[in-house]
């Protein structure tokens, strides 16, 4: 499905939004959410805030259009899982963290949560070990960057967390679209034949 396979562009977007902010922003320890500041303070500014929030909307839109145009080959759950975590990203651009820090918290915790748990069901679906490394890896990004809770290291683990199923699902994409996969689609479910023991 294209729609998945544009979504890697996504990190071109924080390279460009990161590029133009000042106050020394790093991907290593900043988080992705500070480019997306609305305001400038005494630490940094992020004149291309408006891009890094389009681009959690538009990004968490091919997100779950995507997986729900491929509902039929990827699952239930896993369609489920990722139109959440879209919606999530989309709730993300619409509340910027310095305008209220707790409203942009809850908007993207579900993105998050889904996301890893959607790449093992994923793995199981697709048999894949690939997306099996994927999830855990993402998993571990995701419980590290609340660990840390904005300290050192806070900007890798969240893009630990993100990055990763960029290309997961991008893979998938071509996986399914390629005729790659287990589930098979409702037609396919209703004609079916019986095996009789």
């Amino acid at each position: 499905m294209a729609l998945w396979l544009v979504r890697p562009a996504y990190v071109a977007a924080e390279v460009v939004t990161a590029a133009a902010t000042t106050g020394g922003y790093s991907f290593v320890d900043d988080t992705v959410s500070d480019l997306g500041a609305t305001g400038c303070d005494a630490a940094y500014c992020s004149p291309r805030h408006a891009l890094m929030n389009g681009s959690f909307v538009g990004f968490g839109i091919l997100l779950a259009l995507g997986a729900l145009l491929l509902a039929p080959r990827i699952g239930r759950l896993s369609t489920v899982l990722l139109v959440v975590a879209g919606v999530s990203s989309v709730a993300v651009g619409l509340a910027p963290v310095d305008q209220d820090a707790g409203l942009h918290t809850l908007a993207a915790t579900p993105l998050f949560v889904a996301q890893p748990i959607a790449l093992l069901v994923l793995s199981r679906v697709l048999r894949s070990r690939a997306l099996l490394a994927g999830g855990l890896l993402t998993a571990v990004g995701a419980i590290g960057f609340v660990l840390v809770d904005g300290g050192a290291g806070s900007g890798a683990l969240e893009r630990l967390a993100l990055w990763p199923v960029l290309a997961a699902l991008a893979l998938v994409a071509v996986r399914v679209r390629g005729g790659k996969h287990t589930v098979p689609t409702v037609r396919e479910r209703r004609v079916a034949p019986t095996v009789e023991e």
